[in-house]
């Protein structure tokens, strides 16, 4: 049984911006904490204010191996000026444009865990064409588009060790949510039809994946 976070863990992750729901974080925490006794890095796609950073950053911690997040912290398509989910607090006032690095690296001071996160900033296809090193869990929580989460999925799911966990957030079936959780949703099916891929869990809109056969480089 995987223990739950500590709760000075906890508090960081409700005191942060983000909307990542309480009983998914639990659920990131323990893929995380599974993960992590592989012995290899924990990455997250979608950093925002490092709300879900926190919970792997604490896995990461106790499992004595690196969380790394991946953003280039200009904000997704839903988090723009206009949108449902823009926050004007990550609005760099002299440029004019969004800037969720400050908020990130607050949270991480105030949870004490900067030292066992590295902060890759950057989009998430060109980070990935240079990496070259097996992970024990991919988080994939970056851009709401085909484009973006299939990049993602794409870019980063082929390094997924064998036995470690692939998990997606916002993965809604229904059509009604095209904007918000049907790409995710769809890359969860592509990497079910895979065959590279079993599920675990689902928590609400959360699911974990083990890597369950070899990847295929040609994806």
């Amino acid at each position: 049984m995987v223990k739950g976070p500590e709760a000075a863990v906890l508090a960081a992750f409700e005191a942060a911006k983000g909307f990542m729901p309480l009983d998914e974080g639990l659920a990131l925490y323990a893929a995380a904490a599974e993960a992590g006794r592989l012995g290899l890095p924990l990455l997250e796609i979608g950093t925002y204010c490092g709300r879900s950073t926190v919970l792997l950053a604490g896995a990461a911690r106790a499992a004595g191996v690196t969380a790394l997040t991946v953003d280039h912290h200009r904000g997704s398509e839903e988090q723009q000026p206009g949108w449902e989910y823009h926050d004007p607090e990550t609005v760099d006032p002299e440029l004019g444009v969004m800037d969720t690095l400050p908020a990130f690296r607050r949270t991480l001071n105030r949870a004490g865990l900067e030292e066992h996160v590295v902060a890759l900033v950057g989009r998430s296809p060109q980070i990935a064409a240079l990496w070259a090193h097996p992970l024990g869990l991919v988080f994939i929580d970056g851009g709401h588009t085909d484009e973006h989460a299939g990049a993602d999925y794409e870019g980063w799911a082929p390094h997924v060790a064998e036995g470690g966990l692939l998990v997606i957030h916002d993965v809604f079936p229904d059509p009604v949510d095209e904007f918000t959780g049907q790409a995710p949703y769809r890359v969860h099916q592509r990497a079910l039809a895979s065959g590279e891929f079993t599920e675990v869990s689902a928590t609400g809109s959360l699911r974990v994946l083990r890597r369950t056969g070899a990847a295929d480089a040609h994806r």
